[in-house]
This record gives structure tokens, C-alpha cells and sequence, in this order.
């Protein structure tokens, strides 16, 4: 049993190729053996659907296809952000995401902040992504700055109830936002391992090491990325079947709303 919790639909705004569709992702899920996925409507990660939209989009394409649970895009700061937000905890998403520097949002400003606070009353964690593609195979267009870490570490910080999952981060920015953060504050943090390196550099056994397992949970970034990839990375490390399992899905439950942090 494994959960991806970054997985996505429709088209990618900044590439030619044909929109993800449910099928496509079930028969990727299927390849690596994932039993659900957490998914989001590419065009309203990257700004190019209003969110209203996007979250009908969503649904529809989710409808009948229960290991798909959708986690809709938010902008705040835009008229009907909040109706958006009950819409999706109505759809009983397990979270919902926001990511401020594709839409143009300072990622610490008042907007982005006043999400932060009505997903911590509503119970949602919310998900943040530092990237999507490598910067080396952006096209010109595909010009939004990464999230940094000092954006992650003020977040967190900002609502003592607040719970984040950030996506494609690098050992280097978890490592930087983990150790600058309080035990309370890195309690409220988890982390996927799309963007980690596994051997032989081995970034993401470091990581399980000093960070601790109950950190990270699994991720793919499929259709832009392989699953296999992230797959692969825990296949060749020596982990104990106990820390699989919490990265694999023991850590994703623990996510859930209403489920305590730690």
C-alpha cells in the first residue's frame, strides 16, 4: 500500500504534450504498484484556470475513480478564494494547495498568509510546491521563481496550527527550513521525496537519518516525472519495513485533518 501525494492532472501550460487524464495516471499508479493518489488540475497550479474552474475540472475528472482524491489549487487574495476553499473540504479532499509564486503571490504575503489561517481552522493541510520541472528544461516562458525556504520557515511559523506539505524540495532547502525551525514548527512539516536524491548520493538516506522518517512521505510528480524514479530511490536504500511504511503511507494518515502532528 502506497499513497502519492503529488500527482497531477490536465495539461502543463509551458510543454506540448496531450493533458494527463485519470486513466493515464491509474495505469502509471498501476506499473508501480501505488494504491492512491493525491491529485491536482495542472492549469490552476500554474495560474492559467480560475480556481472555480479548475476545481469543477477536478472533480470531473476524479468522478468514479476512488484512488484518485483530489486536492484543489486555491488563489487567494482572488474574489470567491474562501467559497473555494468550503467547496473543497465539501469534495472531502485531504488538503489543498497554493503555490504563490506561479500565481504571481508573494509567498509570505497577506494573501497567502490569510490561507494559511483558514486552512489551519478548517483542518486542511496545505500544500506547497518549490518547483515543478528542473530550471535547466524551462522554457522562456516558464519564468516563476522557486519557493525559497525562508517563505516555508515564516509560514509554519505564522499559525500554530497550520500543517504544511512541501513538495520537490532538495536536501539542502529541508535540511535549511527543518534545522531553522522550533520542534513545534518542524512537527507541522512534512516533506515529499520527489526531489530528494536517492544513491549514490544517497540525499534521501541522510535525510531519513538526521530528520527522522515521520518527515517525509512519498511522492511522485507523475505525468512530469517518472514514478518509477521515486520508487526506485527507496527500493535501493536499507530501510527498516517500519520506515518504509511510515514514508509509504503511515505518515500521509497522520496528515489527515484532525490527525495530531507527531
Amino acid at each position: 500500500m502506497r499513497t502519492d501525494v503529488s500527482a497531477f492532472l490536465g495539461a502543463y501550460h509551458f510543454r506540448g504534450e496531450a493533458a494527463a487524464t485519470a486513466s493515464g495516471l491509474l495505469a502509471a499508479m498501476d506499473r508501480v504498484e501505488t494504491s492512491d493518489a493525491w491529485v491536482s488540475w495542472l492549469p490552476a497550479v500554474t495560474g492559467h484556470e480560475t480556481a472555480n474552474e479548475a476545481i469543477r475540472a477536478l472533480e470531473a475528472a476524479v468522478r468514479g475513480a476512488a484512488r484518485l482524491k483530489p486536492v484543489p489549487s486555491l488563489a487567494p487574495g482572488r474574489r470567491g478564494w474562501e467559497r473555494d476553499l468550503a467547496r473543497a473540504k465539501d469534495l472531502g479532499a485531504p488538503a489543498v494547495r497554493c503555490d504563490p509564486t506561479f500565481l504571481g503571490l508573494d509567498p509570505c504575503g497577506a494573501e497567502v498568509l490569510a490561507l494559511v489561517d483558514a486552512c489551519a481552522a478548517a483542518g486542511l493541510p496545505l500544500v506547497l510546491a518549490v518547483r515543478l520541472e528542473d530550471g535547466r528544461q524551462r522554457v522562456p516562458e516558464d519564468s516563476s521563481p522557486e519557493l525559497p525556504p525562508w517563505a516555508v520557515r515564516a509560514l509554519v511559523r505564522h499559525n500554530a496550527q497550520a500543517r504544511l506539505l512541501v513538495t520537490h524540495a532538495d536536501r539542502a532547502f529541508i535540511e535549511e527550513v527543518h534545522f531553522g525551525s522550533t520542534p513545534d514548527e518542524a512537527a507541522r512539516l512534512w516533506w515529499d521525496i520527489t526531489w530528494i536524491w536517492g544513491p549514490p548520493e544517497d540525499h534521501l538516506e541522510t535525510l531519513v537519518g538526521t530528520v527522522g522518517d515521520r518527515r517525509f512521505v512519498f511522492g511522485s510528480g507523475m505525468p512530469l516525472r517518472l514514478p518509477e524514479a521515486a520508487v526506485a530511490k527507496l527500493d535501493l536504500l536499507d530501510l527498516a519495513p517500519a520506515a518504509r511504511e511510515a514514508i509509504e503511507r503511515r505518515n500521509v494518515e497522520r496528515l489527515a485533518p484532525g490527525a495530531p502532528p507527531s
